[in-house]
């Protein structure tokens, strides 16, 4: 029987060599300009073998950041009550993931992406294309604004991280949730809707 040449099988190795080229893709190329079949050529691996071990690009993009949840499953109920009150629904999302097991893994994350700039190009792929793109496209607001509007959010939420799990900055490291939700909430609302005092 003949043996097959060309791209390697799967192989226990196999995982880690699609998440090595998926990691140095993202991070090149951002989210959107790079592809399934970049990262398998690069892996070395057929296409079909990265679907198989991960699915869609954007489960393989989270596998390669190591969030342990997906903003398409939580985001649904940020947006479910229409655009206001969207800001206070976004924070309280944001600090029930933080608050719970998974994050730990969060507060990890951040911490490396401080002090490593490949690490902080993954997670700024993360914010940008699957948690603030999807909040902001369901929005009415000027599109030349949306780049701006997103970036004030990312701000304001690694902030709150930064204060609440990292540095845990008192009171707000220990303060009750909705107590956080309640203040910062509004900010977020005017971030995401209201004027940003540009004209």
């Amino acid at each position: 029987m003949a043996r097959r040449t060309g791209r390697r099988p799967g192989k226990p190795d196999t995982r880690e060599a699609i998440l090595a080229a998926a990691r140095a893709a993202f991070a090149e190329r951002g989210f959107d300009a790079a592809s399934i079949r970049t990262i398998a050529g690069a892996a070395g691996v057929d296409p079909a073998l990265v679907h198989h071990y991960f699915g869609t690009k954007e489960e393989l993009f989270r596998a390669t950041v190591a969030i342990p949840i997906d903003p398409a499953e939580l985001l649904p109920g940020v947006l479910a009550g229409g655009p206001d009150g969207v800001g206070e629904r976004l924070v309280r999302t944001f600090l029930s993931v933080w608050d719970s097991p998974v994050g730990t893994a969060a507060v990890a994350l951040f911490r490396s992406a401080v002090s490593n700039e490949w690490t902080a190009r993954l997670l700024r792929e993360f914010l940008a294309t699957q948690v603030l793109r999807r909040v902001l496209d369901q929005l009415d607001v000027d599109p030349a604004e949306l780049p701006l509007r997103g970036a004030l959010v990312g701000t304001q939420m690694a902030g709150l991280a930064m204060m609440r799990y990292v540095i845990r900055l008192e009171p707000v490291a220990s303060a009750d949730r909705e107590t956080l939700v309640a203040a910062i909430g509004p900010t977020i609302q005017r971030y995401l809707t209201g004027p940003l005092g540009t004209t």
